[in-house]
């Protein structure tokens, strides 16, 4: 396939990993995620890519911080809410439902290897410190 077609809200309600790259291009990637109650990404910055999430299902506490170690800005979300990350941000998301998380995230340009199944956080933690 040239491109990416899908039907993103059902693939978002169906992952059952931390995170699944769905397509990798040249300039931008499509992941999904899901989140267990209490669970979050882990507080992360990308220094040269924006990134965009949108929620499909479950609430969360969208974090962002000029630095590492603090939080400049705070926002609940929920389904049908939106996010953009600009690149240098430091941010985290954190599910404070009482259900799973479903979301999916753009990368621009990507973040991850094409084809990357993260099927568990700590699966995504451990690639990132062998990668």
């Amino acid at each position: 396939m040239i491109g990416w077609v899908g039907d993103i809200e059902r693939l978002t309600l169906d992952n059952d990993t931390f995170r699944t790259a769905l397509f990798t291009g040249a300039h931008t990637q499509l992941t999904v995620m899901r989140l267990a109650p209490g669970e979050d990404i882990g507080k992360e910055v990308h220094p040269d890519r924006d990134q965009f999430i949108r929620i499909e299902e479950g609430q969360a506490r969208v974090e962002f911080g000029r630095d590492e170690d603090g939080v400049d800005e705070s926002h609940d979300v929920s389904e049908d809410w939106a996010v953009v990350i600009p690149g240098g941000t430091w941010h985290n998301v954190i599910n404070t439902g009482q259900g799973e998380l479903k979301l999916y995230s753009l990368y621009s340009p990507p973040e991850h290897p094409d084809g990357t199944v993260h099927r568990t956080k700590a699966d995504a933690e451990a690639a990132e410190h062998t990668g």
